[in-house]
């Protein structure tokens, strides 16, 4: 039996947070923190007392050990982190908006040293891990990560373990929108649960309707669908069964960035302890809500002490 439940890798950047609101170039002080929406999922999940495995690169500069070092603080197992003498650990600004508004953010991250992670990090040891949860973004960021991707999705499967993919698009990393939404398609078919946004979706497939977004996903042999819908709460599909789970009431929304990571979480955690579809939409709906709540990409995400008595299945 292997000691890894789940298998997550990508990229984790250093974040620098400004401290006041308006323009970045008018900003004196930042806060310091991670980010990264792989490592978000990771860390949520080893919140909820599961062991996490992340599969990455950072350069062999301060802001890798600094990733590295807030990462181990989280639980993530850590040894399967390279670091890179060439490229550097990619990092981002990020803005401090009225509670609510969507933050302005950028990137520095073309060349990183996460760029460069390649089927060459795939080990044996990885692939006994139950789960494997991947995104859009890895395949974003350079031909070697893109094959990565495909071959750790492909391993997995074929090995009878479950697979989760949640799209996370970034255009910005892309050559063109067409390049795009083909690869990520051939990669979400590629595993049993998708977790789009609705926009996301209707990019992606074509189709307004969550319905139809989730059944051209269940036509290619994915097992379930579950899109997110904001404020809407969530729908679900699989072959046997859909529905709508309503969204937590949220009195006050602080920052909205890993708000789907959040509900991501609260999937892969509910469908490892065997709960209903429905019964992990609705602990994703949950953690999402608790993850808007908070300023900061991850630090909303709960403990498992924290989740509601319905939610402690496991």
């Amino acid at each position: 039996m292997s000691e890894i439940d789940i298998l997550s890798f990508g990229e984790t950047m250093a974040m620098f947070v400004a401290e006041q609101t308006g323009d970045l170039a008018q900003v004196a002080q930042f806060h310091k923190r991670i980010a990264g929406a792989d490592s978000n999922v990771a860390i949520g999940l080893s919140r909820l007392g599961f062991n996490v495995a992340w599969l990455s690169r950072v350069g062999a500069d301060s802001l890798g050990r600094f990733v590295v070092d807030t990462l181990q603080n989280e639980g993530l197992d850590c040894g399967h982190v390279a670091v890179d003498p060439l490229h550097p650990t990619g990092f981002q600004l990020k803005s401090r908006e009225e509670a609510g508004d969507d933050p302005q953010v950028e990137y520095f991250r073309r060349g990183s040293a996460a760029s460069y992670l390649s089927v060459e990090a795939i080990k044996p040891e990885l692939l006994q891990a139950r789960h494997l949860h991947a995104t859009g973004i890895p395949p974003a960021l350079s031909d070697a990560t893109r094959e990565l991707s495909r071959q750790l999705m492909t391993q997995m499967r074929e090995a009878g373990r479950s697979v989760s993919f949640d799209p996370n698009l970034r255009p910005s990393l892309w050559a063109n929108e067409q390049r795009m939404i083909s690869e990520i398609n051939a990669l979400a078919c590629l595993a049993d649960w998708v977790l789009p946004g609705l926009s996301e979706g209707r990019l992606l497939t074509g189709f307004e309707d969550p319905a139809d977004i989730a059944a051209f996903y269940l036509d290619q042999g994915v097992e379930a669908v579950a899109i997110k819908l904001g404020p809407h709460g969530a729908y679900y599909r699989t072959q046997l069964d859909q529905g709508f789970v309503a969204a937590v009431p949220v009195a006050k929304v602080v920052d909205t960035v890993g708000a789907g990571d959040g509900f991501a979480v609260g999937m892969i955690s509910a469908l490892l302890e065997n709960l209903s579809f429905a019964e992990a939409v609705q602990r994703g709906n949950w953690i999402g809500s608790r993850a808007v709540q908070s300023r900061g990409d991850m630090e909303g995400l709960p403990f498992r002490t924290d989740l509601p008595h319905t939610q402690k299945a496991g």
